[in-house]
């Protein structure tokens, strides 16, 4: 009879243990979700405010319509909402390069630059950026404790056993990560 309540009270503890286990690493998960439903609500964000920023930079900004292009392209593929959330790292990767590069160009119009619509836009785009970037910030940190629940040692027991994956964080290109010549921008 003994045997049966130290097996039931052992049984006890593991189910307990596997319940506790799995349910961080579902909060876990569901954490580094909701961060990156941030990051989409910012670039919902950002998709609108560039029709109108395009628009206004348009009219003075003719032959740079390669740029204007990419971004008009770019906001379209990440609203049709058929994208894995790695796409919509790399999609976000590509049109914060794209937007960057409008910024430089518009240096070389200053009826642009003092233009009140374009200067309200442009204020707010820088705002959006900056909550975007805190929303990145925020993800790679939920990113970083799921994947580590997942990786480490007991929690990756359960993650392998209920099929928990890792996810990828926001990283920028190598190229972002070269420092700006800025003399060149000056020169261009």
């Amino acid at each position: 009879m003994e045997t049966w309540v130290i097996l039931l009270i052992v049984a006890g503890v593991f189910l307990l243990f596997l319940i506790t286990g799995y349910n961080r690493l579902v909060r876990l998960r569901n954490d580094a979700d909701k961060a990156f439903a941030t990051i989409d609500t910012m670039a919902k964000k950002r998709y609108d405010l560039i029709p109108n920023l395009v628009a206004t930079v348009q009219k003075y900004m003719e032959h740079e319509r390669g740029t204007l292009t990419e971004i008009t392209e770019l906001r379209a593929k990440a609203m049709s909402g058929n994208l894995s959330d790695n796409e919509k790292v790399e999609l976000n990767n590509k049109l914060g390069r794209a937007m960057g590069n409008i910024m430089i160009a518009v240096e070389n119009y200053p009826e642009l630059k003092a233009n009140q619509n374009f200067l309200q836009l442009q204020g707010s785009l820088n705002e959006v950026e900056e909550q975007l970037s805190a929303a990145r910030r925020a993800y790679n940190a939920s990113v970083t404790d799921y994947n580590n629940a997942v990786q480490m040692f007991p929690s990756n027991v359960f993650a392998m056993m209920f099929g928990f994956k890792a996810k990828a964080l926001f990283e920028i290109s190598e190229k972002e990560r070269q420092n700006v010549d800025v003399k060149a921008l000056f020169n261009s």
